[in-house]
């Protein structure tokens, strides 16, 4: 799309501003609109048009990068004509070399000086005597009502302008075809922020200095997602990087647009199945609200009552409620304060965040948890709306029919992040390390935006990343460890068991012995077994093997290609299968009661440690059947396999140590 561009003289100061629709810039300006009449608020000196219709990746470009300088007061036409070529320069160049228009044609409308007569009511252009705003036809008190509304449903967001539109038709279908000019006055009242989508990744809007990530806190966003500093506004380049503001990657071509008539507009394939981010695509932000302080840590004993937490979960959630009630120093150039719930699998991290979202649900404030699957938000839902009864719920995923919900509580995919900016003061992330938010930079990216500044970051994970296991050796990263699950039993240690590969199994067409016996000790306690393997093909022939070993058995296999997957998990939930041969898509997120774990083919390069902590993890989740069994079963024996153990074996040492087992507890 195009916008206008002007500079302004307030009160001695010079400023660029975008519009949507100059009718509105030229009432507010000129003090005609109600709140602002006879209060003085505005010194007006000059007002320069610089273009009513330029790309909005130009307009954008030439209000964040505005520096006042000597002699504006008085400069003409000419002057500012040849600082907007200046600034544009590198634009003009890449679009003439792109076989679009020169600057003559692109700046063709010139510079319009516009003044304010006594009593006029609004500002005149002397070449364009239909830029009076005298008498133009709608209703400003109206207008002012619709900037609020429109404030409301857009607040904690990021949207583009058809996702704009998608949520007027469903939530205000009355301001459908006219939000612009609601959009234009709450961006003049400082309520919502109007931008390109891909620009520089450290904005500096109206001068404003690029704000700075806090010692330590850099490595431990990069540790969440393993995100490259550059991409950080933290690390500031010397020279400006060209990004997508949305989900903070490069934009990677340009093609011709009709929306802004370049040859050569820039987009976004990173985060393309949420929306075309383009260059001239309009951006609309809610402006960052101060986020709430949660004053009133809550006595962990309080949070065992109401909550139901073990000895070991309401010690964590209480350290996790001390952190969110910590008076700390902020700054408006701080980035959102971040602690680690470290808590083994099975451990009930669900139950461990309840008293912390109920701080700030208290405060006033707005959370959010965000987790890597649908499924998970599936099954959080239903435990969320019964801990939060009074509360709106907000549960968005790809498809999800509450996209435009808005509540003070949501539940949300990774993915989901995209559409928020400063929106919640609490961001819980879960399985930071899991697929697809481990590695992702976008994911990161979207997770530190949707945050404000002021607020918290809780991350849960039972294995977090090595990086991030530094920083809190280190003492750099609050943290809580939570080394026991709520049965206050031990995690199964893993025992070794040494066989051949899979692909030998398969091309010999027969098991070893070893293994028959050890899966028949499973199967004579009446376990049901995870079968853990590290490719797909593999299922399918040791699922014939198995079938032939054990024929009395009822035997499945299931990957991320399984169409049946979801029917398969259910019945071997309910016992109706007994074994099921599986990959990694089942680390984590199942619970199933009496359930023992082998992993074949454990010296995979496919499984690091801390994968195989969590597929460990699916063993001696219930209190009915606490032992479990694991088996890691290769031919080698992996710094991998031995890290996993070493932090199993840790963490029970721990909660030995700190009498959440008790000593008659025996393995």
């Amino acid at each position: 799309m195009r916008a206008a561009v002007y500079a302004l003289k307030c009160r001695g100061i010079w400023s660029i501003w975008i519009s949507l629709d100059l009718t509105v810039d030229r009432w507010w300006w000129s003090g005609a609109g109600p709140e602002r009449q006879g209060r003085g608020l505005v010194t007006l000196d000059k007002l320069v048009l610089l273009s009513p219709a330029l790309p909005l990746g130009w307009v954008v470009k030439l209000r964040d990068c505005f520096k006042q300088r000597d002699g504006m007061r008085n400069w003409g036409a000419k002057e500012w004509g040849q600082y907007v070529s200046s600034v544009l320069e590198s634009e003009l160049k890449e679009e003439r070399e792109a076989g679009g228009m020169g600057k003559e044609e692109w700046l063709s409308d010139g510079v319009s000086l516009w003044w304010l007569p006594e009593q006029s009511g609004g500002f005149i252009e002397p070449s364009r005597k239909n830029n009076d705003c005298r008498g133009n036809d709608f209703d400003y008190a109206l207008l002012e009502s619709e900037a609020e509304q429109l404030s409301w449903v857009v607040a904690g967001r990021s949207l583009l302008q058809p996702e704009i539109e998608t949520l007027l038709a469903e939530r205000l279908p009355e301001l459908t075809g006219r939000w612009r000019q609601a959009a234009q006055l709450a961006h003049l009242q400082g309520r919502l922020e109007l931008t390109a989508a891909i620009g520089c990744d450290a904005p500096a809007a109206h001068g404003a200095r690029p704000r700075q990530l806090p010692a330590g806190a850099g490595a431990l966003v990069r540790a969440a997602a393993r995100l490259p500093h550059a991409l950080w506004r933290g690390a500031v380049a010397r020279r400006a990087v060209s990004r997508c503001l949305r989900c903070g990657s490069a934009p990677t071509g340009r093609t011709a647009c009709a929306a802004c008539g370049l040859m050569g507009c820039a987009y976004c394939e990173a985060c393309l199945a949420l929306g075309r981010s383009r260059a001239c695509a309009l951006l609309l932000r809610s402006a960052a609200l101060p986020a709430v302080r949660c004053t009133a840590a809550l006595d962990p004993t309080a949070a065992a009552g109401r909550w139901g937490l073990s000895p070991a979960q309401a010690g964590a959630a209480g350290a996790a409620l001390g952190f969110l009630a910590e008076r700390r120093e902020r700054s408006a150039n701080s980035c959102p304060e971040r602690f680690l719930l470290w808590a083994v699998t099975g451990a009930g991290k669900t139950e461990m965040i309840f008293p912390l979202l109920e701080a700030v649900l208290a405060a006033g404030g707005r959370a959010l948890v965000a987790t890597p699957r649908r499924d998970v938000v599936l099954e959080l839902a239903p435990r969320l709306a019964k801990a939060f009864p009074a509360e709106i719920l907000a549960v968005l995923y790809g498809g999800s029919a509450e996209r435009w919900v808005s509540g003070r509580l949501t539940l949300a995919t990774t993915h989901q992040l995209l559409r928020f900016h400063r929106g919640f003061d609490l961001v819980i992330i879960d399985e930071l390390d899991a697929y697809p938010y481990h590695n992702d930079p976008m994911l990161a990216y979207a997770a530190e935006q949707a945050c404000k500044v002021e607020g918290s970051f809780i991350y849960l994970s039972a294995t977090p990343p090595q990086e991030m296991q530094r920083l809190v050796r280190s003492g750099r990263l609050p943290h809580a460890r939570v080394p026991v699950r709520f049965h206050g039993h031990p995690l199964p240690v893993p025992q070794h068991l040494t066989m051949t590969s899979v692909q030998t199994c398969l091309k010999r067409g027969m098991l070893p012995r070893s293994l028959i016996y050890t899966l028949r000790k499973s199967l004579e306690r009446e376990a049901q077994i995870f079968c853990f393997v590290s490719r797909i093909a593999h299922i399918e022939g040791l699922l014939l093997l198995l079938r032939r070993s054990f024929p009395g058995v009822v035997i499945e296999g299931t990957s991320s290609k399984d169409p049946f997957r979801a029917e398969k998990v259910t019945a071997f939930r309910s016992r109706a299968i007994t074994l099921l041969i599986t990959t990694t898509i089942l680390e984590r997120g199942v619970t199933v009661p009496r359930s023992d774990v082998f992993i074949l083919d454990a010296d995979s390069d496919l499984f690091d440690e801390a994968s195989l902590v969590q597929m460990a993890g699916r063993a001696g989740r219930s209190k009915d059947d606490p032992a479990g069994c694991v088996v890691f079963a290769s031919p080698q024996w992996t710094r991998s396999q031995r890290g996993a153990i070493s932090q199993i074996r840790t963490m029970n040492i721990i909660a030995r140590r700190k009498g959440y087992i008790s000593k008659d507890v025996t393995r």
